[in-house]
């Protein structure tokens, strides 16, 4: 049966890779390959570590699906209070997202971010960094786009328009 060995190789590559990825490692995680799907299992610290693996497994060749229960869980007790405070240092440490105007709140393991950005990337990286925090199990994105600031042309023709409005008669 070639499909059996097919996968059988595509899983010991996966279950290769975990085991020798410096962040992935230390948490023993199991794979198993079922018609070119990977079926992950374990714990990891945070969603972060949980996407990384995923996406991991997914970038080898062969892979075509990637089923995951993996579960996030922490060695300790972590409130909400911690949790905020880990997702704050996380946004903090990345400068693009230090300098927008991106919020964020905590509820259970749910982090919610909010505020105004139109650049996607930005988004993007907020929702990496809130999701390093431990304890973290989803990130949701309600982030408004606002539109790029004027140019200065943009408000000398915004300025000229006003001034021709106002010297139309009213009718």
């Amino acid at each position: 049966m070639p499909g059996i060995n097919r996968d059988e190789d595509l899983r010991a590559s996966v279950q290769k890779r975990f085991d020798q990825d410096k962040n992935l490692s230390g948490y023993g995680l199991n794979v198993d390959v079922v018609e070119g799907e990977a079926q992950l299992s374990g714990i990891v610290d945070a969603l972060a570590e949980k996407e990384y693996a995923e996406e991991l497994a997914l970038s080898l060749p062969g892979i075509r699906q990637v089923s995951s229960a993996i579960s996030i869980s922490t060695d300790g007790p972590i409130n909400e209070a911690s949790m905020a405070a880990e997702v704050a240092e996380e946004l903090q440490a990345n400068k693009q997202v230090r300098e927008s105007d991106i919020h964020f709140k905590v509820g259970k393991s749910t982090v919610i971010l909010l505020g105004e950005e139109a650049d996607d990337k930005i988004r993007q990286e907020a929702k990496k960094a809130a999701s390093k925090a431990r304890g973290v199990t989803k990130v949701v994105d309600q982030i408004k786009s606002h539109p790029a600031k004027p140019t200065l042309e943009d408000i000398f023709h915004s300025q000229v328009k006003n001034e021709e409005d106002h010297k139309r008669p009213d009718k």
